[in-house]
């Protein structure tokens, strides 16, 4: 974040928050002028490096793909310097139509994640559902079964200090396929428990390559409210949207963005002066 600002410090551990407006081009103003849905996404972005973010087209697609949403959860950020953040966040210019009111890194006393939850409350244009907690998880594929129950904690430990029990939990959970069988998935807390809602459908492809058909990509919602405004919950298939092929997306990355709809949470915002939150997760490959 610039300075000046306030909210936020510029580092905070393993994790960016950046407060920023969205380019108005041709493209965005087809994408979501006149909409009143708010748009929550989450994208795991590959490796997103310095060097791979400067390349023009991948940079350009980018941008069109943060430019649709709101907030945007962008995971797989690995670059420690900051650099590949910032050099993107230029490409974005400020607008404070959201705010953020309360975040902190979830306290993983036991060691269970690989990347400890970054989780954020977020205020929305809306009398129905005036904030919203976000949980992003991005699970190591060896330990998603134990990450995924633990992240109920997360859950609790989250409603309880905001008094909010409208929380969105997404991100690349690895929720599929060779990561986690279907009658593990259903064992989950998250499944089991009442009141949660995972708005992705199982057998919902969210990778880029043909060769693979797999729902990694997840968005969990809880609450009434979260419940009375979804409006949609999709995978974003940009290779599609933007006429890629294969090779070129791939460039950008391996998966398909995840996002859901909030309705009518977006009333009274200009639709050319849409605001987007990047909840950046540095997260460490290996």
């Amino acid at each position: 974040m610039p300075s000046g600002q306030p909210v936020f410090p510029r580092r905070v551990p393993d994790a960016y928050i950046a407060m920023r407006g969205l380019v108005v081009a041709s493209l965005l103003i087809l994408l979501v002028g006149g909409t009143d849905a708010f748009r929550i996404c989450a994208f795991n972005a590959h490796r997103l490096t310095l060097t791979k973010v400067i390349k023009e087209s991948v940079m350009d697609t980018l941008v069109q793909i943060l430019a649709r949403c709101d907030i945007m959860v962008l995971q797989e950020v690995v670059d420690s310097s900051q650099n590949t953040v910032l050099f993107l966040l230029q490409k974005l210019q400020r607008s404070d139509k959201t705010q953020v009111l309360n975040f902190y890194q979830y306290n993983d006393t036991e060691d269970i994640f690989a990347r400890e939850p970054f989780v954020a409350q977020f205020t929305l244009p809306s009398k129905i559902l005036p904030s919203v907690v976000l949980v992003p998880l991005h699970t190591t594929p060896k330990d998603v079964e134990k990450e995924l129950n633990a992240l109920y904690d997360v859950f609790l430990d989250v409603s309880q200090r905001w008094q909010n029990e409208n929380v969105i939990l997404l991100g690349d959970f690895n929720a599929d396929c060779a990561s986690l069988a279907k009658k593990r998935l259903n064992s989950l807390l998250l499944r089991t428990k009442a009141g949660f809602h995972w708005v992705i459908p199982d057998g919902e492809d969210t990778t880029v390559r043909a060769s693979t058909n797999c729902t990694y990509d997840r968005i969990v919602m809880h609450g009434q409210g979260c419940q009375k405004l979804l409006k949609a919950a999709a995978t974003f298939d940009f290779p599609r949207r933007f006429q890629l092929t294969e090779e070129e997306a791939l460039r950008v990355s391996d998966h398909y963005p995840v996002e859901v709809e909030l309705n009518k949470a977006a009333q009274g915002i200009p639709p050319h002066c849409l605001s987007t939150l990047l909840l950046l997760s540095l997260s460490q490959l290996g």
